[in-house]
This record gives C-alpha cells, sequence and structure tokens, in this order.
C-alpha cells in the first residue's frame, strides 16, 4: 500500500426522526464537497429537547477523507 494522508474533521448532523438519520445527513451533505471519504466514526450522540419533547437527534461524527497530490 502506498504512503497516504488522511485529514480528520468534526462535523454534526440533525434529523427529527434519528441518530442513524442524522448521521446520514451529515455525511450526504459533507459528501458534497468533500472528495475521497473513508471513513466516519460516530464520536458522540445527544438530543435537542424543548418542554419535554424531544426535538432533533445529533450525531457528531469525526470524518476522515484521503488527502490528494
Amino acid at each position: 500500500m502506498p504512503n497516504s494522508v488522511y485529514k480528520v474533521v468534526e462535523i454534526v448532523g440533525s434529523s427529527p426522526d434519528s441518530w442513524e438519520k442524522a448521521a446520514q445527513t451529515a455525511i450526504d451533505v459533507a459528501a458534497k464537497s468533500l472528495r475521497n471519504l473513508r471513513i466516519a466514526e460516530v464520536a458522540q450522540l445527544d438530543l435537542h429537547i424543548e418542554n419535554g419533547k424531544v426535538l432533533a437527534y445529533r450525531a457528531k461524527l469525526k470524518l476522515s477523507f484521503k488527502l490528494e497530490g
């Protein structure tokens, strides 16, 4: 395997439905501007709550992509 370098960024996605959909939303949006996505690691899950009701599920991801050149 040739030498490679990867960049890791943290992103947060949200969804009114589930943590899985929140993570997918984050990846879908990131994939529009980042190339060579490789790994997504779920770093944290949390909820946005208002008046005792869950308004949104949030997933913080550590996302890595291969640097070019």
